[in-house]
């Protein structure tokens, strides 16, 4: 009789958890951004109102 050779599967987890990780990096990435843009705008805000209100 001839050889009949299995593989086992490869596990997927290690593709699953990469790709976990590579989504968490991009969201952050874009997450920050966010904030720093929020951040320069509030700063903005508040040295225009402080000008307005010292004349």
């Amino acid at each position: 009789m001839a050889e009949i050779k299995i593989e086992k599967k490869k596990p997927i987890w290690p593709w699953v958890i990469a790709l976990l990780l590579i989504g968490a990096v991009v969201y952050y990435i874009f997450l920050r951004d966010d904030q720093a843009q929020s951040e320069s705008a509030v700063e903005i805000e508040n040295t225009s109102g402080t000008g307005s209100t010292a004349q």
